[in-house]
């Protein structure tokens, strides 16, 4: 009896395991069917997070920094994978202009596949796009690849590593990045089926080619000038500073022009406070264009509202890779030949390239001659006035008789006669600057000769008064980084003396001397290394001491290493990471 209940019982455990087994294969071919819907929607989420990402809403659109996200179009436009929704809305976005070119064309013959190019005529080089880019896809695709695997899976991918040879290739899912590649004069390569893009790069254009500035002119020294394309100055600094440690940082600014501006230190020598400092203030920037370095420097200047500058500016490579050399930063500008340097003191403007080229005794007499003449221009006007007006006593007997001779039947007090003459000088200096070059200088050689000696005939203006002005206009050339402190601080000296002589004069002083105290240029005195006074930096001011004694490098900037010789320091540790790495 127990073994027919057993045999009873076994039989339907049997039929149960098999019903469950269907059961358990059913639920794993749902469970399986519904991973796979799951992961389908999971995909179309994914592509509706990332297209709401890229539309802006509407509190995106009132929040300050929503302009600074997006560069063009906040993120309405996007890349698609159908290659005539891509060229649509490219030319909706450029096809205005007459100058974007289209070039739409069939790659392969077993797998034909759409693509079209999109560049900027003027910008773009055609010869090195039809060589580089149109010929490998059309002919040179046949022959690497006759059974056109290439274009069986990755495209993209399969075109940048084994058909083009261009240096510069980049793959862009981004359509902001690729508008902003083809205005900066990229080649954009679209295919059909893909949302990547292919960035070429076939920069053209005409260039001016490297020459010596005009406008700092030196007798011993290179010829060469920054132009106005970036990467070109940029290698006018690698080839003089061959250093590892030569940094160059980008920055874009301007949210209309997108002007590509890099800086440019030393690492190790230049206070990386300095750098943090000058990366801040860029950042900080939202403006709508950048076209020259003015716009740059009234932008992120330490005294905006100061006559004294705070930032240098040169056209000369050798000038500019000194003072990095020094610790200083460079600030380079697309599309401008003038480089900034910062920190800028006001030691720097006395001093020039070929000083270090001469003998130490004569380049420490032409600098003086540069402090003669910085006050000549600024305090002659002042004095004149001042002791004509008031202190006469001070004067010889026999000159003071002179020039009051001279002034008889002259209309105007000393104050307009002076104020007169500087309006003329300075119209004849700005008409010299502003015609062409042949007619400017004769205008100003000319000019000033045929209206100085019509305005003493005439009786208008006494001659010590042409004197003065002719004087004190000539030498405000000899250090023109000054021109435009020197004719404010002139004529405030000049109100001041009119009106209590002497004492408004020295009164004038010491504010001028209180302001120049006061500023700073990132962090930097402008008066050092006078003020405060810093000894070892005085072997390179007014005065230049021999170059063999000037063994450490200025004080007023602080580094890591303070020897002259941190260049080979930095190029022997490097050497010696090298050795440990092999």
């Amino acid at each position: 009896m127990k073994r027919g209940k057993n045999l009873h019982n076994t039989a339907p455990s049997t039929s149960i395991s098999k019903t469950s087994q269907d059961e358990t294969a059913n639920q794993l071919a749902a469970l399986k069917q519904l991973s796979e819907e799951s992961n389908k929607i999971a995909q179309d989420i994914s592509q509706i997070i990332t297209q709401l990402k890229q539309t802006p809403t509407s509190a995106d659109q009132g929040h300050p920094d929503s302009n600074k996200k997006e560069k063009y179009f906040e993120g309405q436009y996007y890349l698609h994978k159908e290659i005539e929704a891509n060229l649509t809305t490219l030319k909706t976005i450029l096809g205005k202009s007459d100058d974007i070119i289209f070039r739409d064309f069939i790659i392969g013959v077993n797998k034909q596949i759409k693509v079209f190019l999109c560049f900027i005529d003027g910008l773009g080089d055609k010869k090195l796009i039809d060589e580089y880019i149109v010929k490998p896809l059309l002919v040179n695709i046949h022959i690497i690849d006759p059974n056109e695997t290439l274009l069986s899976h990755d495209i993209p991918t399969n075109l940048k590593d084994h058909l083009f040879n261009a240096v510069e290739l980049k793959k862009e899912n981004e359509f902001d990045e690729v508008l902003d590649a083809v205005l900066g004069g990229n080649t954009a390569l679209f295919i059909d089926g893909y949302d990547t893009v292919l960035i070429l790069s076939a920069k053209g254009g005409e260039t001016r080619s490297i020459k010596e500035p005009e406008t700092e002119t030196i007798v011993r020294g290179s010829r060469e000038g920054f132009v106005e394309t970036l990467r070109v100055n940029t290698s006018l600094i690698r080839r003089i500073i061959k250093n590892p440690n030569l940094i160059i940082e980008s920055f874009r600014l301007g949210t209309q022009t997108h002007t590509d501006i890099n800086i440019v230190y030393i690492d190790g020598i230049a206070n990386p406070k300095t750098v943090e400092e000058v990366k801040s203030r860029l950042n900080e920037i939202d403006t709508n264009a950048f076209i020259s370095p003015g716009y740059l420097e009234q932008n992120i200047e330490d005294a905006p509202l100061s006559f004294f500058s705070t930032m240098a500016s040169s056209e000369r490579p050798e000038r500019v890779t000194a003072k990095i050399l020094e610790g200083k930063v460079a600030i380079l500008v697309n599309g401008t030949p003038f480089v900034l340097t910062v920190p800028h003191l006001f030691i720097e403007n006395f001093q020039v390239t070929e000083d270090y080229t001469s003998k130490f005794y004569f380049a420490s007499f032409v600098r003086l001659l540069r402090l003669l003449a910085f006050f000549i221009t600024l305090f002659s006007p002042a004095l004149y006035v001042a002791v004509e007006t008031f202190h006469q006593e001070m004067l010889p007997t026999v000159l003071l008789i002179t020039a009051a001779a001279t002034r008889e039947g002259i209309p105007f007090p000393c104050f307009l006669e002076i104020l007169i003459m500087s309006a003329i000088f300075e119209l004849l200096r700005e008409s010299g600057v502003r015609l062409p070059r042949q007619i400017g200088q004769a205008v100003s050689i000319v000019g000033a000769l045929v209206v100085g000696d019509a305005i003493v005939r005439a009786g208008i203006i006494s001659a010590p008064m042409v004197i003065i002005g002719a004087i004190t206009t000539i030498t405000s050339f000899i250090i023109p980084t000054l021109l435009e402190a020197l004719l404010f601080f002139r004529l405030f000296l000049l109100l001041l003396s009119a009106s209590l002589g002497f004492y408004g004069f020295i009164v004038g002083l010491i504010i001028i001397i209180a302001h120049m105290c006061s500023i700073r240029s990132f962090g930097t005195p402008y008066l050092s290394p006078l003020a405060p006074v810093i000894w070892k930096d005085l072997k390179d001011s007014f005065i230049l001491f021999p170059l063999w004694l000037i063994k450490a490098l200025s004080k007023l900037i602080p580094w890591k290493n303070s020897k002259k010789e941190c260049f080979s320091s930095s190029i022997n540790k490097s050497n010696k990471k090298s050795g440990e790495n092999n």
